[in-house]
């Protein structure tokens, strides 16, 4: 077993590498490890980022060990190449989260490598985002979890897949847990760019109680505490609270008045029986007015500031509560059972104007989109890791369900956000997913291969109630996702991969029962072909080439509250990550992401992929000295690209360059940071959108944006105790 010396708390994906079999490990959820010792005497080595390394040597007639390891100074050699079982590539944001700790809703997603966000509604709505050659809108392919509660939200009224992650504490955050493609069994509905699992923290380091202030009336007070003591920490015994207040009024001529709430309790318990029980409870409320986009021609023809408004009275409020309770069990087969039931409840009204005077030159073409929701889910997994006979294959077998009750799902034409002027739909849906996997991954020398297949099933109920009969309409499908995935460990400093899968995203269920049952589930097949590397001990590369054929592309189309077809689409591409330690104190990273999206059976010229992006960059430096400074400097860049299927309209690349500097004293934090630091003119959101402004006569397809945030300074002070 591998245990924080301090804090006698197991660690989680610890790795653990066997030199003499050019192979590693890594730990469960209770720290524990196993390895197949054939020789007389076996050295190997445990590490964990943040920890010192340590060194056993075992012999064939040593049972459980149980392994101490002392926190120490963050270092790139700490980081192995070996972690994270199939997914190595995510054991990087282990790393990342101790250099530049997520501090901001806004850096949540962004610890991901090659993913990027936009925000173009005041900062409630959630982010457009970006990754891999795709906009995926709010979350259409792309599947999120905090704490194995799932965020994206099916049949959304405001788009497929809509993943609202505002009710996540950042700081609260613990391990991003990350893979690209559709190649991980456990992974259903969405997951075809990729996923992103969030782990919060069970115990912290401080209680904390942090003010920070800004530009443009902006103002966040934090709160963290352990609600146990010491005593109970050691028998492993941890609760903690946590809220969170949020106001601005951002660089809006009409101002945003946005304010959030944030709630969160955890409890988390390790027993002598070896089970590990987790009960989370968070609630969310927010509110905002937002300017929306504007067109591009009335900025540069002076009729419009860049941070003005066609339709200020836009924005909107929402509210999210989540309850979870987690048993993982160490049965005395062997067995690993680890099962949870959640519960959420969700409400989500919102304003907003695409087209601004487009289909009513009068009132304008706001529209209201409002829904409120229940969703009860399930999830288990048995994992054995050894079977008799052979030692050396792991296997997994998982199930579940989830069942969404989304009550008056409605779009309406309003005005001003009072009156109501046409309603265009209005329902109720059911909508259910049910699931079954079984994966095997076996050794052999050098060698690992992991293979999979996952069931889906849905169950899709929609009652319109604009229409004058009640009737039901429904319809099911079902979805089979084999995966096959290889692994060489060339050495303790190399290893190569080849990933290979098969996904799917569901498509919203208002649209699968008008069509009867077509294109509801249509598939993704991908594979990535790469190779993670530490040239150095101060060094960490991982360089893969990527494919992803998608049988069907989905479009939102926002006015009009539906998800169309948008035929098949060919993407591939090239990832590069790096990270070096060049100083004990010093640290940089890069990401760059290339990606070829292209619309398939249509003419060239017309098959661009709107928004989807093709050249991304992140990187910076950080630095953490021993004297309590720390801070960094970092870009991130993206290239322009089609806002349309011709390329008639770009949407505009921009580099953007933030820093951020802190003292860290023995019982304080003091932190200065800046966004945009040379104040760049660049768009956050945009889209090539056929909008009528109030003098115009006719329509003009042109790019419309929300202007990103100019120079914004904040201020920080955190007390600890």
């Amino acid at each position: 077993m591998v245990i924080d010396a301090e804090k006698n708390t197991p660690l989680p994906g610890a790795n653990i590498w066997f030199a003499q079999e050019g192979k590693g490990t890594i730990s469960d959820e209770f720290g524990r490890f196993q390895l197949e010792i054939e020789t007389t005497e076996a050295t190997i080595t445990i590490s964990y980022v943040g920890y010192a390394d340590q060194t056993l040597t075992l012999n064939e007639h040593d049972g459980q060990v149980r392994v101490l390891l002392q926190p120490s100074p963050t270092e790139l050699a700490q980081l192995s190449i070996s972690s994270g079982g199939m997914n190595s590539v995510n054991s990087i944001s282990k790393l990342d989260l101790k250099i530049r700790p997520v501090n901001s809703s806004q850096e949540v997603l962004r610890i991901v490598p090659g993913l990027f966000i936009a925000q173009h509604a005041g900062g409630g709505k959630a982010e457009q985002i970006f990754l891999r050659g795709f906009d995926l809108d709010h979350g259409t392919d792309i599947n999120i979890t905090v704490d194995g509660i799932p965020v994206n939200m099916v049949s959304h009224a405001h788009g497929q897949g809509y993943a609202d992650l505002h009710f996540l504490i950042p700081e609260l955050i613990n391990v991003v847990d990350f893979g690209k493609g559709p190649y991980y069994t456990d992974k259903g509905n969405l997951a075809t760019a990729g996923y992103v699992g969030f782990s919060t923290k069970n115990s912290l380091n401080h209680n904390v109680v942090k003010l920070e202030g800004g530009r443009f009336n902006t103002m966040r007070m934090l709160g963290m505490f352990n609600l146990l003591d010491e005593k109970m920490a050691l028998k492993g015994q941890n609760a903690i609270a946590a809220i969170e207040y949020n106001l601005t009024d951002g660089p809006f001529i009409s101002p945003q008045n946005f304010n959030r709430i944030n709630l969160f309790t955890k409890y988390t318990g390790y027993f002598e029986n070896s089970q590990m029980l987790t009960l989370m409870f968070s609630k969310l409320s927010s509110k905002w007015d937002a300017s929306g986009q504007i067109p591009q021609r009335a900025v540069n023809d002076g009729a419009l500031p860049r941070f003005g408004a066609i339709d200020d009275t836009e924005g909107g409020n929402t509210a999210r509560t989540n309850a979870s309770i987690r048993l993982v069990s160490n049965l005395p087969s062997g067995l690993v059972a680890d099962h949870q039931l959640y519960y959420s409840h969700y409400d989500f009204d919102l304003y907003s104007n695409f087209t601004f005077y487009l289909n009513n030159p009068i009132d304008g073409d706001q529209i209201r989109q409002k829904e409120q929701r229940d969703i009860i889910g399930f999830s288990g997994e048995l994992s054995k890791s050894g079977i008799e006979g052979f030692k050396s294959l792991d296997v997994k077998i998982g199930y579940g369900f989830r069942y969404d009750d989304i009550k008056d799902v409605s779009l309406s034409n309003t005005k001003n956000r009072r009156q109501l002027l046409h309603r265009l739909a209005l329902g109720d849906i059911n909508e259910t997913n049910g699931w079954m996997y079984a994966e095997a991954s076996w050794e052999l020398g050098r060698w690992m291969a992991n293979a999979g297949a996952r069931l889906d099933g849905f169950v899709f109920d929609y009652v319109d109630k604009l229409d004058s009969l009640y009737s039901t309409q429904s319809q099911q499908k079902m979805r089979v996702s084999p995966k096959l995935n290889i692994i060489y460990h060339f050495n303790e400093r190399m290893r190569l991969y080849a990933k290979s899968g098969m996904g799917f995203h569901s498509n919203d269920t208002r649209v699968v029962v008008a069509a009867q049952g077509r294109e509801v589930l249509p598939a993704a097949y991908g594979i990535d072909l790469g190779t993670t590397l530490k040239p150095a001990p101060s060094v960490y590369l991982n360089l893969a080439y990527w494919y992803l054929y998608m049988q069907q592309e989905f479009v939102y189309v926002g006015d009009e509250a539906v998800v169309e077809p948008g035929g098949k689409t060919r993407r591939h591409g090239a990832d590069l990550s790096l990270r070096w330690q060049a100083l004990p104190w010093l640290f940089a990273d890069f990401d760059l992401n290339y990606a070829i999206p292209k619309a398939l059976h249509v003419p060239d010229g017309e098959n661009h992929i709107p928004l989807a992006p093709t050249l991304t960059s992140i990187g910076g430096l950080t630095f953490q000295s021993d004297m309590g400074l720390s801070g960094a400097l970092r870009y991130r860049y993206i290239k322009d690209r089609p806002a349309n299927e011709n390329n008639s309209v770009v949407a505009i690349g921009y580099n953007v360059i933030d820093a951020k500097i802190n003292y860290t004293g023995k019982y304080y934090e003091l932190g200065i940071s800046a966004e945009n630091l040379f104040n760049t003119d660049w768009n956050e959101a945009q889209f090539a959108a056929l909008t009528r402004l109030p003098h115009e006569s006719a329509a003009v397809e042109d790019l419309t944006f929300t202007p990103g945030v100019p120079f914004f300074i904040k201020f920080s002070a955190s007390f600890l105790f």
